[in-house]
């Protein structure tokens, strides 16, 4: 059976009372039908549930139907997507290893590596997302343990050469972490590259209606056994009714992220002809300077385009003033259009030297394109771009 037909067919075992539609196991926990089997379940003799810290039927149908759509062995589900890059990272990592990153990163992975992780005697290297197999490999230090990358990266839509990637861990015997957020498994399968973790914040487009938090962590169970340990005592656990919302968003991921996507190549042609917008990118967009690169490792490009205007912040604040259809948010992923401006929100926390290797300027947007008509969406970000231009220039 094709992916398609798994994931609407994927749920939990049905109960006695034979329902069709998956229940919803909101309980915090389990009981034994004895002390022997009390006993049994702790010392992992019998598997079962026990607390919905550990395991939950709602969670454990989500995780299965990512592990099935990511070609992977297992995986853990938490809270939020930074509680799932965070486990992906502070569960395998210890003082004195090196992590070897891609610099195109979401501002708060970002503060992780920078902040948090560096606290704890864990060193890192960045390396621009277009740095040459030469450069990456110049990188590893011997006690390089793992390589961390967002492949698209958020806002940029930098893209890191996947297959490169797993080539050099493969050689080193590093963990490979990919964050696929933006992809999504509709759109890209890190694992055939060889990727060895695949973290997703599914809040984004794994919901897709803009409605509850998750997180998931997937990939070879022989380094899911530490997230699931580490995540068990620490308890960053996803709730069982957001895993039941999730599950079932998953069975329309596909055709959302087609629609998704054509309905951002859509805007992105049409925004890259006007000439009131400074640059347009996207990654299916010929001028994207990674887009054989696209073509290569993903089936269609994405939700999320970026643009630029000249003006500076004042620019932007009348830009989306005069939009109609969008809503201003700092989230994505969501079946309405949004728009934010990274430099004052999402990346606002960067010093400015690294604003600027990001190229997070005053005047980028990043648009996460929803599933509008999308004629109605061009028509109102270019009415919005003009509006905009006509401000008067500051004396």
């Amino acid at each position: 059976m094709k992916k398609q037909t798994k994931i609407i067919r994927t749920q939990s075992k049905k109960t006695h009372y034979r329902e069709h539609s998956t229940p919803l196991f909101l309980t915090s926990s389990f009981t034994f039908e004895s002390a022997e089997q009390g006993k049994a379940l702790f010392d992992e003799t019998e598997q079962g549930n026990l607390y919905s810290r550990f395991s939950n039927p709602s969670v454990q149908e989500f995780v299965d139907k990512v592990c099935m759509l990511e070609d992977s062995e297992d995986g853990v589900a938490t809270a939020t997507g930074m509680a799932a890059v965070f486990a992906s990272l502070a569960a395998l990592l210890q003082a004195g290893d090196h992590l070897l990153a891609s610099r195109a990163l979401f501002g708060s992975s970002h503060q992780i590596i920078t902040q948090i992780l560096s606290k704890w005697g864990i060193t890192h290297t960045y390396l621009d997302a277009t740095a040459s197999e030469a450069e990456w490999e110049a990188a590893v230090l011997p006690n390089t343990k793992m390589v961390y990358i967002e492949t698209p990266s958020n806002p940029g839509l930098e893209l890191v050469d996947l297959a490169m990637i797993g080539r050099l861990c493969q050689k080193h015997e590093l963990i490979f972490n990919v964050d696929n957020c933006f992809a999504t498994p509709a759109l890209q399968t890190p694992a055939d590259f060889g990727a060895d973790l695949i973290v997703h914040s599914a809040t984004k487009f794994m919901d897709g209606q803009g409605r509850v938090l998750g997180g998931v962590v997937v990939g070879k169970e022989k380094y899911i056994k530490h997230l699931r340990f580490f995540c068990r005592q620490t308890g960053p656990s996803m709730s069982p009714f957001n895993a039941w919302v999730l599950s079932k968003s998953l069975e329309t991921l596909e055709l959302r992220m087609e629609k998704h996507s054509s309905n951002a190549l859509r805007l992105a042609q049409a925004l890259e002809q006007h000439p009131d917008v400074k640059q347009v990118n996207y990654p299916f967009l010929p001028s994207h300077p990674q887009h054989a690169l696209a073509q290569q490792q993903m089936s269609a490009g994405g939700a999320v385009v970026t643009i630029e205007l000249d003006g500076g912040f004042e620019r932007v604040a009348a830009f989306m003033k005069a939009l109609q259809i969008p809503s201003l948010s700092s989230n994505l992923g969501d079946t309405r259009t949004i728009v934010t401006n990274p430099f004052t929100t999402t990346h606002s926390k960067l010093k400015p030297d690294e604003k600027v290797a990001l190229g997070i300027t005053e005047g980028l947007i990043r648009i996460s394109v929803g599933l509008e008509d999308v004629d109605d969406l061009i028509e109102d970000f270019e009415n919005a771009v003009a509006v905009s231009a006509s401000l008067p220039e500051k004396v």
